[in-house]
């Protein structure tokens, strides 16, 4: 019996927590508040256009036909657009998220600011439909959330000495990362691709990603060995090398450098918004005190050196008040301990389960716990580039006025014009573009944003307008609006030496039905596709 009372205060009570990461924890959190941040920054300047009333998939029509859930909806679509979903409640979701994150990178109440952070994005995530089924909506949810139980109280509580990193939270989170990693390296092998079971599938992988930028149009035309040896060190990471993260202290050292040295190049390759920079610094619980603190300002050096022996019993206390909150704290910090307890071994719980059934298909676990934890997105399971696209292909919206001379409207990071370098902008994320990219491996009955973008373009609406760069029609609407498909490839090196251009394309058909507005204000087809998506 005292055997499992130690091991529970050794996981769940921050007076037992770990004495090597206060740094660490430190770097962490200030990093989280900067892609909070971004996530919010780039909301902004989308979350009209995407789910507000006279965006592209509102937010408020969604809401009304979970309405039929009853009680249970505020469970299954925890959302505090519950109460309001027009642009007015949107654009205050969005800025008390970022102020929040700003607070949060100062260090100023951080337990406070990081649930600020998580209920207002989870409001957005669970209410944005198609625009925010991505894998790194839920690593940061997950990730916010195990923070609450890592981060330290009080309003200023700096590297938060006199309260140790729980280790249950912090190992979920460094559990977090190794998932990322391993279960991808996994469904790469289970998926049946033949491109990662032959090595071929970095051939054109930096010309096919959602959003490819210039270094990877670079890397693109290297050797067919350098594809080669990337693709089998991807497989090597994510397979094997992350397990270095359960070995001795050396070993994790080593691990962080090169996963970061990684993450770094992916990140100069190709925008996957906020992925990566989480990725990236869910490593830094690989690293200790001991290796950090030598970047540290000496005054904070002390503080770390007189916690290795814990805390002191004769060390005065500052004053009355100060005393009175330890009081109370020390007296609710079994029930706190408690709840870390539960909380934490569900989240576990609900994430080692799927890694199981990958390996041990007829596994019969309860799954109840795993389906209520869902609709949170705090208890993932990742799987990222099972199969590569063997092709890039590009949705493009026209207008014409006469149904002869069709004018684009042009996007604000999709590739599109030949002579566009791609550029690097993550971590910010522009959710319309990414959707179209998933949309062209589909038809336009797949992805009901494209038609009804359609309409919204011949009503020349202004909150979907601001998801493109400009509006080839500012005077009035076109009369009617097309989706064509283009096919997409890198340039040669002599093309864009001889002409400048990056990208080179084919014109494939139309992709969705050409729309008009009737005299009635409803819409009428003109003409339906007859292109078979050759993806």
């Amino acid at each position: 019996m005292h055997k499992i009372e130690s091991t529970y205060r050794y996981l769940f009570d921050s007076e037992y927590g770990s004495p090597n990461h206060f740094i660490a924890r430190w770097l962490f959190l200030r990093a989280l508040g900067l892609i909070y941040f971004s996530a919010f920054f780039a909301l902004l300047f989308q979350v009209r256009g995407l789910i507000g009333p006279q965006g592209v998939l509102p937010a408020a029509n969604y809401l009304q036909e979970v309405r039929s859930l009853g009680a249970l909806r505020f469970w299954y679509t925890p959302t505090l657009l519950w109460f309001s979903s027009g642009d007015h409640m949107l654009m205050s979701l969005c800025w008390i998220g970022l102020i929040a994150s700003l607070i949060l990178v100062a260090n100023i109440w951080p337990r406070v600011m990081l649930l600020v952070c998580f209920a207002c994005f989870l409001s957005f995530v669970s209410a944005a439909q198609d625009f925010s089924g991505y894998q790194s909506d839920g690593m940061l949810l997950e990730a916010g959330f195990l923070s609450l139980f890592l981060a330290p109280s009080g309003i200023f509580p700096g590297l938060g000495i006199k309260q140790r990193p729980v280790r249950a939270a912090m190992f979920l989170l460094l559990w977090e990362w190794f998932r990322i990693y391993f279960q991808s390296g996994v469904v790469k092998l289970e998926s049946g691709d033949p491109t990662w079971r032959n090595l071929t599938a970095m051939y054109e992988y930096y010309q096919n990603g959602p959003l490819p930028t210039w270094i990877g149009w670079y890397l693109q035309h290297l050797p067919h060995w350098f594809h080669i040896a990337t693709a089998a060190a991807t497989l090597g990471m994510e397979l094997g090398l992350v397990w270095l993260a359960f070995l001795p202290r050396p070993w994790k050292i080593v691990c962080f450098f090169i996963v970061t040295a990684w993450q770094v190049g992916v990140i100069a390759t190709a925008n996957y918004t906020f992925l990566n920079y989480l990725v990236l610094i869910l490593a830094v619980f690989l690293l200790d005190d001991a290796f950090l603190q030598r970047f540290l300002p000496r005054r904070w050096r002390t503080g770390l050196e007189r916690d290795e022996s814990g805390p002191r019993p004769d060390a005065p206390i500052a004053d009355v008040e100060e005393e009175k909150i330890q009081a109370r704290s020390h007296f609710l910090a079994p029930a706190r301990s408690a709840m870390f307890a539960v909380m934490l071994t569900w989240i576990f719980y609900a994430t080692a389960v799927p890694l199981v059934q990958m390996f041990w298909h007829e596994a019969r676990l309860p799954t109840k716990p795993l389906i209520a934890l869902e609709p949170f997105r705090i208890a993932n399971q990742y799987g990222l580039f099972a199969v590569m696209t063997p092709h890039r292909y590009e949705i493009e919206f026209q207008g014409s006025n006469d149904g002869e001379y069709w004018v684009a409207y042009p996007f604000r990071y999709k590739p599109q014009g030949l002579k566009d370098r791609p550029r690097i902008y993550a971590p910010y994320q522009p959710r319309f573009d990414w959707n179209l990219w998933f949309a062209s491996l589909g038809s336009w009955q797949q992805y009901p944003l494209v038609p009804r973008t359609e309409e919204l373009l011949l009503e020349n609406d202004r909150a979907v307008l601001e998801l493109f760069a400009g509006n080839p029609f500012p005077n009035a609407p076109p009369r009617l609006v097309r989706a064509v498909l283009w096919q997409y490839w890198f340039s040669t090196p002599q093309q864009k030496h001889a002409e400048g251009i990056w990208w080179r394309r084919q014109f494939l058909g139309a992709y969705g039905p050409t729309l008009t507005q009737l005299p009635n204000g409803r819409f009428g087809v003109v003409d339906e596709p007859t292109l078979n998506n050759p993806f």
